[in-house]
């Protein structure tokens, strides 16, 4: 019989109505809830919105207590200035900035132990490898994850990222590369974790093991959406072949892959984009999409209420991604959720996730090598309505599995075996 624990667990980043790591966040706290009694550290500019949340909620929340760290002058804020930090080549700073919010975090959480007597700990977010924060110090076992961004950008793709995205990547995997071999944080949370470590993916899972020596249970980091589509968007004859994307206008998210490929196939494939999110390569992706000819078949929503853009991706025929450094991705579960057939590269979280029977995995060699995989996957189901409509039921039978449900579950057997460990 599992014990119902009470449980001290650092999140960060956790807001009901946020997607990206703030979703994560709130997705896991929740889905956790369902077995045991949870204190929760997090962010105060999140408190408005989780506050919200509870009350709407009601009974449903009760074994949730919220603390916030107290806001510092040197604390991030989700304001115009540090916005423009977190979207350019100082995000770094960012970085520093989570590091001294976890030492107050750590002082609370010591406060709390001393009130309540935790069973365990549990660092949520951020997913990232080289912030384990202070609370595994605390006497109590730690669990860590999912952990993400030990993988580094293969250096064949930088041609494609600009001037910009290339000096990103470069000193992001020179510091990336450094920090695993020299941060003391993570081997100490690392040993400390050993036996409850989850990692975000599989590729995650074997980095943990070649710089850690740890072995780690694979549990994506996302989840799906509250609700998944009952149905699937029918082409009808004539329709143009309807594709959509989502995600921050970052090099790193790598757009122009399928602007190239589209452009091969203007004479050949009838298609639509839909293009959705925004950032600081919006403007010189649009300068590209007219360059290339294809200007006329986009449409440029920006970010949409989450509602108005699952809609969107739901009306679609294909969802393609084109990220280059990734976890899972929750537009990943989200298209899926929507029964849309996603094609992307065979890498990161996507190659856990997708298979032959929602999607179609690009395998990952040069910049040309993709372009040229991704015109002939979009060519195939747009010649083949059968089989996409194939990929749509699966996609929406294949989104169950990675239910908020389920990933509570494995964690809380992870949670069990954690405590007859210790």
């Amino acid at each position: 019989m599992n014990e119902k624990l009470k449980i001290l667990v650092s999140a960060y980043a956790c807001n009901p109505y946020k997607g990206s790591e703030e979703g994560v966040g709130w997705g896991w706290i929740n889905a956790i809830a369902g077995y045991h009694d949870l204190w929760v550290i997090t962010a105060k500019f999140h408190r408005k919105d989780i506050e919200k949340a509870m009350r709407s909620n009601g009974s449903s929340n009760q074994n949730i207590k919220f603390h916030y760290v107290p806001v510092k002058p040197w604390h991030y804020a989700p304001t115009k200035g540090w916005r423009l930090i977190e979207n350019s080549i100082m995000k770094p700073i960012m970085n520093w900035v989570y590091t001294l919010w976890q030492k107050d975090a750590y002082s609370i959480g010591i406060g709390l132990h001393d009130q309540i007597r935790f069973d365990l700990v549990h660092q949520l977010t951020y997913v990232g490898f080289r912030f384990p924060g202070h609370l595994w110090k605390l006497d109590i076992p730690f669990v860590w994850g999912p952990i993400g961004g030990l993988e580094n950008t293969p250096w064949r793709f930088f041609p494609k990222l600009g001037f910009r995205g290339c000096i990103y990547y470069t000193l992001r995997n020179l510091r990336n590369s450094f920090h695993r071999r020299f941060l003391s944080q993570p081997k100490q949370a690392f040993k400390k974790a050993r036996g409850s470590v989850l990692a975000a993916t599989s590729g995650i899972r074997n980095e943990i093991y070649r710089w850690y020596g740890t072995e780690s249970t694979v549990v994506a980091e996302v989840g799906p959406p509250p609700f998944t589509a009952s149905n699937y968007s029918i082409r009808k004859s004539e329709e143009p072949l309807k594709l959509s994307w989502s995600g921050l206008h970052l090099p790193g998210k790598a757009l122009p892959f399928l602007l190239h490929a589209l452009n091969r196939l203007r004479g050949a494939v009838s298609f639509h984009l839909d293009i959705l999110g925004h950032g600081p390569c919006t403007q010189k992706w649009q300068q590209l999409a007219h360059g290339l000819g294809i200007g006329e078949r986009c449409r440029w929503h920006g970010w949409l209420p989450r509602n108005e853009a699952l809609e969107l991706v739901h009306q679609a025929h294909l969802f393609v991604i084109t990220s280059i450094k990734d976890l899972t991705s929750t537009v990943l579960l989200e298209a899926l959720a929507q029964g849309v057939p996603v094609i992307c590269p065979d890498h990161c979280g996507f190659s856990d996730v997708v298979t032959d029977e929602c999607g179609i995995k690009i395998p990952v060699g040069t910049s040309r090598q993709i372009e040229t995989e991704l015109a002939a996957a979009i060519t195939r189901l747009n010649n083949n309505e059968e089989e996409r409509r194939r990929l749509a039921r699966g996609a929406l039978k294949r989104v169950t599995e990675f239910s908020w449900e389920k990933k509570a579950a494995r964690v809380n057997e992870i949670y069990q075996n954690a405590i007859k460990n210790n």
